[in-house]
């Protein structure tokens, strides 16, 4: 079952999506996982990858909410605005609104991000303590210094690819720790990379799971954003398994 979602961060609103198993929840309410897009990306994901998953775990009793960044997708904001540290205060906005939510329980709201969503589910982990953390093929903060080209930074928006790329990204991305605050958190993960990936390398998600102390779970033949029905099924199915306690 879905409902429209939507609440509100530094007075933009953030549009998304929750989708819930059917039938009663139970007394304490239906676990739940709040799920990251990626960069350039929105709750949609890749070949409906997040959509997809979200119906997954809704068949084997966990309801999950997705949403679009500010400034991406369907919520307020302009893509120049986008930061890592305001997808920070996003994902804490959005674990508030689901430990609201009465069908939810608010104990084991768990965090899922792909590629840059997983590098800002590891620097939000510490701040929102989700049950469980699932990155799938997580950047570091290297795929983008390549954009400051002899240490200088564009002087306001940087044209990728028709996105415009905000001056502030890229001053902060240099600053940003994500294996440090993974490592502080110290709770309960797991990591998913394709074998294949050329676009964030897998060793970037072995370094993570080394941070976090977790298994890194390789996706055999899956490129980055697991373009194959046999990649899904066994990223949706691992990934099940990690979520529901396996």
């Amino acid at each position: 079952m879905k409902q429209f979602a939507q609440f509100t961060v530094s007075r933009q609103r953030l549009y998304g999506m929750l989708e819930l198993p059917e039938g009663e929840a139970p007394a304490s309410g239906w676990p739940s996982v709040v799920a990251l897009h990626g960069f350039t990306g929105s709750q949609s994901g890749d070949h409906r990858l997040l959509p997809l998953l979200s119906r997954f775990l809704a068949t084997r009793g966990i309801a999950s909410l997705r949403f679009d960044f500010r400034g991406s997708g369907e919520s307020d904001g302009d893509f120049s605005e986008m930061t890592v540290a305001r997808e920070v205060e996003d994902v804490e906005a959005a674990f508030e609104y689901a430990r609201r939510l009465p069908m939810l329980d608010p104990e084991r709201v768990m965090l899922l991000g792909f590629s840059m969503g997983g590098l800002v589910a590891a620097l939000a982990a510490e701040r929102v303590r989700p049950h469980r953390l699932a990155l799938w093929a997580p950047a570091l903060p290297e795929l983008w210094l390549p954009f400051l080209r002899g240490g200088h930074v564009p002087p306001t928006i940087l044209d990728y690819n028709g996105w415009p790329l905000g001056r502030d990204f890229l001053v902060e991305m240099p600053r940003v720790r994500p294996l440090e605050a993974a490592a502080r958190w110290g709770g309960v993960a797991r990591v998913f990379h394709g074998d294949a990936d050329a676009t964030v390398p897998p060793g970037m998600g072995v370094r993570y799971a080394q941070a976090l102390g977790c298994d890194a779970v390789g996706i055999p033949g899956a490129g980055h954003t697991f373009e194959s029905l046999e990649a899904v099924e066994t990223l949706y199915a691992e990934t099940a398994r990690f979520l529901t306690g396996g």
